[in-house]
């Protein structure tokens, strides 16, 4: 395989030799793209690894933005807002009761080696990932039953639920169906074919693995015979190759000289700068990603929840702004703007230095004079300069803060226990589906000690309210529910409800196509529709 970086029509001489084998060539002012044999490669310059392949293994930005290049999911999420569109279901019904869901897929899909997609993959899949129970089986844990699932026909399959779950459809477009012949042929040891999954792939996505070079590059093909077609006409589109860069400055470098075509990671600051250059712009969404100060409602000062809504009222919100540099968007209410029945809170907090004394005085330390412990991602700037602006606003009201900073596995086990949980701890969440009961449930003893429920919030009535909430079926009936349970979230105040943090990206402007959805990570790209237009 051949790879070269064009300017223009003319091959340059003199490329240099990088990690993996790929050949990029110095220039100052490239106008055109990646070549491997003939064909365009979109070069993508990501910070985050891609720790495996296998669509039942947990996953983050990295694996999932892989993981939906190269699989299919009976549905997909698409567009701003993000909406559910069919995929390898062309269409689907439910029963009055809610219980049975069927699923009719198209009869064309096909996988990678040519074999048809059916009910018994789909089958195969959900079991496979329900067995290994990790990556997406949480999702849909106590609602289906791997006997659940059944094969009507070749290509019908129906899902028969234990009792009615309103959000099963918004969680599908996760759960990734694999080719079980190539699954099957590769099992060592009764391993599901973890192993080879690892590093290899079994779909039947728009794309196919080439080569996987662990912390280097990883390289996929287009699939021309993908059996949904694309939404573009360019049949010089070969590929993505997605380039580790860890470091920002080198991401910038990479993007400014064209030797990459696309860049993630970028702060609002360095995305400013890049756009500087004319043959560059850059994208900016609001993503169903937001930021709170999880506070422990069990133990310490925060327990009271005078206290709690003294330090919510005393915080300063505007510092949430201008750390991001304007982009981003305060939160009027537990749920971010994306997700489905969110309603703006007329009493949401904002800084109110007099009610913040009066909830206060109210306390067992009505002028202050206590200290509490903010916990951050060691090395995260933006969550220390939140700290920062944490210590200036809560010198009036007499709180100290001691801010300690700890690596990410470390913060997660002293969010999994109340006797641990810190008075604060800086959070960001992104919720894997826009039904609200994906942000709902955070607040749910169900989530405690997870790194969303390190707030360990127990309160007998909004729980009856999530759980009614999440069983209804009919939205004209869930909507109401769920304005009750976000007026009652602020009430409890288990967290000070921050921002909503923009997504962005800096993309040459020969990338053509670029898409962004609200529900993916930040860094998370979609290939399917962006391709390569170099003039």
């Amino acid at each position: 395989m051949k790879i070269t970086r064009r300017i223009a029509t003319t091959v340059i001489a003199g490329a240099a030799v990088l990690a993996g084998g790929f050949m990029m060539l110095p220039t100052q002012d490239a106008t055109a793209a990646e070549q491997v044999d003939g064909k365009l490669y979109m070069v993508i310059a990501g910070r985050q690894p891609v720790s495996h392949l296998d669509p039942a293994l947990k996953y983050d930005l990295a694996v999932r933005m892989m993981q939906q290049q190269l699989y299919d999911a009976l549905v997909k999420y698409e567009g701003n807002p993000s909406e559910i569109k069919p995929w390898l279901a062309e269409s689907w019904s439910t029963s009055d009761d809610g219980l049975t869901w069927t699923f009719n897929l198209a009869k064309n899909a096909k996988f990678h080696d040519g074999s048809p997609v059916t009910a018994d993959a789909v089958v195969y899949s959900f079991k496979r990932t329900m067995e290994i129970n990790e990556g997406p089986a949480w999702m849909l844990e106590g609602f289906v039953e791997a006997d659940g699932i059944k094969a009507v026909d070749a290509h019908t399959v129906s899902f028969t639920l234990n009792k009615p779950y309103a959000a099963f459809l918004s969680f599908l477009p996760w759960w990734y169906v694999v080719n079980p012949a190539v699954v099957e042929a590769n099992i060592k040891d009764g391993d599901f074919g973890q192993g080879f999954l690892q590093e290899n792939a079994a779909g039947s996505g728009p794309y196919k693995l080439q080569r996987f070079e662990q912390g280097t590059a990883y390289v996929l093909e287009r699939n021309d015979d993908y059996w949904k077609g694309f939404p573009y006409e360019n049949d010089r589109m070969g590929g993505v190759i997605y380039r580790l860069v860890r470091e920002s400055a080198a991401q910038r470098a990479a993007l400014l000289k064209g030797e990459a075509d696309l860049v993630t990671g970028l702060s609002p600051e360095e995305r400013q700068a890049v756009n500087a250059n004319k043959d560059i712009s850059t994208t900016s969404l609001p993503a169903l990603t937001s930021f709170g100060l999880k506070m422990n409602t069990t133990q310490g000062v925060t327990a009271d929840l005078n206290i709690r809504k003294a330090l919510a009222y005393a915080y300063d919100y505007e510092a949430f702004i201008k750390i991001m540099n304007g982009e981003a968007k305060l939160q009027t209410s537990p749920f971010t703007d994306a997700v489905q029945g969110m309603v703006p809170i007329a009493d949401m907090p904002s800084r109110d230095v007099a009610k913040a004394k009066e909830y206060l005085a109210k306390s067992a330390h009505p002028d202050g004079g206590f200290e509490v412990e903010y916990v951050y991602v060691e090395g995260f700037e933006i969550e220390r300069q939140m700290g920062l602006a944490m210590i200036d606003a809560y010198k009036d009201i007499n709180v100290a803060v001691k801010m300690v900073p700890l690596t990410w596995p470390n913060m997660v086990a002293r969010g999994a226990k109340p006797e641990t949980s810190p008075d604060l701890m800086a959070i960001f969440a992104t919720p894997v589906s826009t039904d609200p009961d994906a942000i709902a449930i955070q607040y749910h003893p169900s989530s405690a000690g997870k790194y969303y429920g390190s707030h360990f919030l127990n309160d007998p009535d909004l729980n009856a309210l999530i759980e009614k909430a999440r069983a209804e079926t009919v939205w004209d009936k869930r909507a109401p529910i769920y304005a009750e349970i976000q007026q009652k979230i602020v009430d409890l105040q288990p967290e000070i409800f921050g921002m909503m943090r923009n997504r962005g990206v800096a993309l040459r402007d020969w990338v053509k196509g670029y898409q962004d959805s609200p529900i993916r990570m930040g860094g998370e790209i979609d290939f399917y529709s962006v391709h390569l237009d170099p003039q």
